[in-house]
């Protein structure tokens, strides 16, 4: 079995979702041009299937009408 640990992408940036704050509007879902928010579960929340793909755009941030999705370098969050 291959290691991918070493080979897998580090997350350049951390995308903050607030579920207090998010509505599931999935407006930053449609915005996000690489296509790594989704909806899940029964109020809709948004998580993020892969980091490592965020481009840093901000799409999601400044559409979000509450404020509740945020794209931060990652070293912040550690």
């Amino acid at each position: 079995m291959a290691d991918t640990s070493a080979t897998a992408a580090k997350p350049k940036y951390k995308v903050v979702i607030k579920p207090d704050w998010c509505k599931g509007c999935g407006i930053c879902i449609s915005f996000c041009p690489k296509g790594i928010l989704v909806a899940e579960g029964l109020d809709q929340k948004v998580r993020v299937t892969d980091e490592s793909l965020c481009i840093d755009c901000k799409m999601c941030e400044v559409h979000c009408p509450d404020f509740g999705i945020q794209v931060v370098p990652s070293e912040e969050q550690e």
